[in-house]
């Protein structure tokens, strides 16, 4: 076989090319920026409030609570609701993220998702009757019932994959607790 210039510099074209395809493979699979899986801990956790060894769930739905005033206090119901579906697919990702560097299906230092579905459970409350010491304990309460039992169809969404089914779980508990403390608003008065 004879191997003029041509065929050499061809075959280091051939070279160069398949080196730099291995290249583009690597960087493509490289791992993500580790400050990026920090923050999502940090965000997941609620600044570390989750790494609470006494309850870290009931703490993040007491820390939605103060949102849930806060978005109370905005009056216009549909912003309530763009604000809070906002936060719940901010929640995905940022869920989704921690649980892999966790290396958990579904983490208990994750808390984004209560801290974010608590104020589903007081939507279209009016913020005087949302101020009522026994409305805001019933919420929080059944919040936490229908998060911690389950019901379904909150166990098939927590079967879901990912930061998908960390959130969504908690959404179905937080719809199941609105009609609820709504129901207890009627009746009591």
């Amino acid at each position: 076989m004879r191997y003029d210039r041509h065929s050499s510099s061809s075959l280091q074209l051939l070279i160069s090319l398949s080196v730099a395809r291995k290249e583009h493979v690597v960087q493509e699979s490289a791992p993500p920026p580790i400050w990026l899986d920090k923050l999502s801990i940090l965000l997941a956790t609620c600044g570390g409030v989750g790494f609470s060894p006494f309850a870290p769930g009931t703490l993040g739905a007491a820390l939605g609570v103060p949102l849930a005033l806060g978005l109370a206090m905005i009056p216009s119901s549909l912003l309530q609701v763009v604000l809070i579906v906002v936060l719940f697919l901010i929640g995905i990702p940022i869920c989704d993220r921690a649980a892999r560097v966790m290396q958990k299906e579904d983490p208990g230092a994750v808390i984004w998702d209560e801290l974010v579905t608590v104020p589903v459970t007081f939507l279209f409350v009016p913020l005087e009757t949302m101020k009522l010491p026994w409305v805001l304990l019933a919420g929080f309460a059944l919040h936490r019932f229908f998060d911690i039992s389950k019901i379904p169809p909150a166990k098939q969404m927590e079967r879901l994959h990912g930061g998908t089914g960390i959130m969504l779980d908690d959404v179905v508990a937080g719809a199941y607790s609105c009609l609820c403390l709504h129901g207890l608003i009627y009746w009591i008065g």
